[in-house]
């Protein structure tokens, strides 16, 4: 079978909930990905940060398959000797004194949403069912009808409702309409440090501290979804670390498991996190044993080789040789780390067929909000690859 064999399959028998790039892939190696006809691709997607480490680590893999040989789920009926020895790990890297593990990221940000309503009506006294959380603009914290219900973007809301209330909408970048938008009820400020989906939106300097002392001082929590920009991303651990800012709850996924397995997690001090009581939240495969061995290993690697200061390295150079492109179709070039943003002009025909074109000229991007090339390689990149990427990209950002 080739690729179009395979399109034609998914496209007849599987929902059409995407709308990918038209290649097929069936193996990884570091950066690079192959697919079905034997063509070669630079990944500049990084399966949106889940594959930080790169693909198919030797060492994560290895732990993947010595785990699968001895114990693969539990359920959290009963202790494993894996999740214990995960959590404290995580302790030891991020400082947060305790983890409640989940899946995917929509299931951490569910379960922080749930913490901070706990705290609301526990330790803040917020009448019952009053609890008010502020978000911001351009916001993607997931799919689920909690998470869209303050979610801006039509095609994430549109015939999915009725919604979630409690949720306030601020605009994104602005500490003044936070402090504005916070009454007695409000329980948590929740945002991303940067805009991942929304086109790599970064916000001005300092705001991060800002949101951190608007919190403090109000007595509101304030939780960081760090799910595409934790891990190394922007070239530290996390990306409110370039602010040197603790938020009183972390959400972290994707990279926690390398790409071999969905893990997340959310990350809070003993008071919070003690708030949970058994049987008030919970999921089969959270924390399971196989899921937590991986995710020692991934965070391990990340650490011992070096991932996160090869972001902050690689990524200066990639996001300055960016800017050094002189294209009539860009119209901004931004980023932190090894997360980049390439917006385009209106009028430059849109995102998508210069991905297309990247795809052809051997590296795989996917377009964001129509007119955004978004290029997130695995931390592992190295210099001689860029070089060989970025003739390739520039060809690409200059075609008519």
């Amino acid at each position: 079978m080739n690729s179009k064999d395979y399109i034609a399959l998914e496209e007849q028998y599987g929902a059409h909930n995407y709308h990918p790039l038209d290649v097929v892939l069936v193996r990884g190696e570091g950066v690079w990905v192959y697919d079905v006809d034997g063509n070669r691709y630079l990944d500049c997607l990084s399966a949106y940060s889940a594959v930080n480490q790169g693909h198919i680590h030797p060492k994560i893999l290895s732990a993947l398959q010595n785990q699968a040989a001895r114990l693969t789920l539990t359920s959290r009926a009963f202790r494993n000797d894996q999740l214990p020895l995960l959590c404290k790990e995580l302790f030891d890297l991020t400082g947060y004194e305790m983890s409640l593990l989940m899946n995917s990221g929509a299931e951490a940000v569910e379960t922080a949403i749930k913490l901070s309503r706990k705290w609301a009506y526990q330790v803040k006294k917020i009448p019952d069912n009053q609890a008010e959380i502020i978000t911001c603009a351009g916001n993607f914290h997931g799919r689920t009808v909690t998470t869209i219900s303050f979610s801006t973007e039509p095609a994430y809301r549109n015939d999915f409702g009725p919604f979630t209330p409690g949720f306030i909408t601020v605009p994104y970048g602005d500490s003044g309409a936070i402090t504005k938008s916070i009454t007695p009820n409000t329980a948590a400020v929740l945002l991303e440090p940067i805009q991942g989906e929304a086109g790599v939106i970064l916000p001005p300097s300092g705001y991060l501290s800002q949101i951190r002392k608007i919190c403090t001082d109000s007595n509101v929590l304030f939780i960081a979804d760090e799910i595409q920009t934790g891990l190394g991303r922007t070239g530290k651990l996390f990306a409110c670390d370039h602010e040197q800012v603790h938020p009183d709850i972390m959400i972290i996924g994707k990279a926690l498991a390398g790409g071999f397995y969905p893990v997340s997690a959310v990350i809070a001090d003993c008071p919070l996190m003690e708030l949970f009581h058994p049987g008030e939240h919970g999921s089969t495969f959270g924390g399971n044993p196989l899921g937590a061995a991986v995710a020692r290993a991934a965070l391990r690697v990340l650490v011992e080789e070096n991932m996160i200061e090869n972001a902050s390295e690689m990524g200066e150079y990639f996001l300055d040789q960016l800017l050094e492109i002189n294209s009539p179709h860009i119209k901004e070039v931004r980023g932190k780390g090894l997360l980049i943003g390439i917006e385009l002009k209106t009028n430059a025909g849109g995102a998508r067929r210069f991905c297309e074109a990247l795809q052809h000229a051997g590296i795989l991007a996917k377009e964001t909000h129509q007119n955004v090339i978004r290029l997130a390689p695995p931390l592992i990149i190295d210099r001689p690859t860029l070089d060989w990427a970025l003739p390739r990209i520039r060809e690409v950002l200059l075609m008519q």
